[in-house]
């Protein structure tokens, strides 16, 4: 089977990866403050629909919109895998999300780029160095220790904080599936194209669930914040879907497991200029030392020389 191959601009690849980490993690605290009123099939249906709509507007624009033979040469099982598993992800994770916190949730989520990683070594015949695989050892003992007080909430406590937790980590799982799957839909189409053709179908299969009304009861600062997760979608898959175009996916999987220190970071400043919308959370010392061993292992992989051929 033919594979998609990339462009080889690896710092345009490092700066769309770069742009995806830092959007995916102002996100999470986002959406916790958006589940407040809605439930997560309307807050899905919201993103995916505003996400298309603007995108089919901006493509119209520029003429690009994919035309009918186009769309009649996509492999309809890789297509419906990107579908469900990117509309999986998204009622998993805003499900789990709402009974953990962001910090929780962002940091189990970052096994979804480790999986794709790793599965990309087979699938896209990519190869790690030495140095690579160093520091996916120093990345993975890193989210050990940033997660171990949540690690161990799963074998301590059967609560919902227990369950947020299993459905976050099914959501990662599903999520590296549909990585996987819009990598290889690349041979196809422009990312534009593609990334649009997911917004739309997801929407759709979501219409029967959401319940627009809802919208009208919502503050202006809850659809403020609505609003900026349906842009975010929009903007962070975009880059996301263009960085898979110019750069190798184990090395773009890499550098998304950095999002859960802008998370971090976020829900350590808002509270202090927005209580109402978050309460304050708290990292120990060990897990601060963990989100460090994120970092070094995420650069070491990402960063190192070049892949082996």
């Amino acid at each position: 089977m033919l594979l998609h191959q990339v462009s080889g601009r690896s710092r345009l690849g490092l700066a769309l990866s770069l742009l995806t980490v830092l959007l995916w993690g102002f996100l999470a605290i986002a959406l916790k403050i958006v589940l407040q009123e809605l439930d997560p099939f309307t807050v899905t249906w919201f993103r995916f629909t505003i996400a298309g709509i603007v995108l089919g507007f901006y493509l119209a624009l520029r003429q690009q919109l994919p035309t009918w033979q186009q769309l009649q040469k996509i492999p309809l099982p890789i297509f419906l895998t990107a579908v469900v598993g990117l509309s999986a992800n998204y009622i998993l994770f805003l499900t789990g999300l709402g009974k953990t916190s962001a910090n929780n949730a962002q940091v189990l989520a970052q096994l979804s780029p480790v999986i794709m990683g790793l599965a990309s070594l087979i699938i896209f015949k990519e190869k790690y160095t030495y140095k690579q695989w160093v520091g996916v050892a120093v990345l993975i003992f890193g989210l050990v220790l940033f997660s171990h007080e949540q690690i161990r909430s799963l074998v301590s406590a059967l609560d919902s904080y227990m369950w947020g937790n299993v459905l976050l980590v099914f959501g990662s799982i599903v999520w590296a599936f549909y990585g996987l799957a819009q990598k290889q839909l690349l041979l196809n189409l422009p990312s534009t194209s593609v990334m649009l053709c997911l917004y739309l179908s997801a929407a759709t299969l979501f219409v029967p669930m959401a319940h627009p009304i809802k919208l009208l009861s919502l503050s202006g600062s809850h659809m403020a914040i609505l609003i900026f997760c349906a842009f975010n979608t929009l903007i962070a898959y975009g880059a996301f879907a263009s960085a898979l175009e110019h750069w190798e996916a184990s090395r773009v999987s890499a550098i998304l497991t950095l999002t859960p220190l802008v998370t971090l970071g976020a829900s350590a400043l808002l509270p202090v200029f927005a209580p109402h919308l978050l309460p304050p959370s708290s990292l120990s010392l060990l897990s601060w030392f963990g989100a460090i061993a994120v970092v070094c292992g995420s650069l070491m992989t990402s960063l190192s020389s070049k892949l082996r051929s």
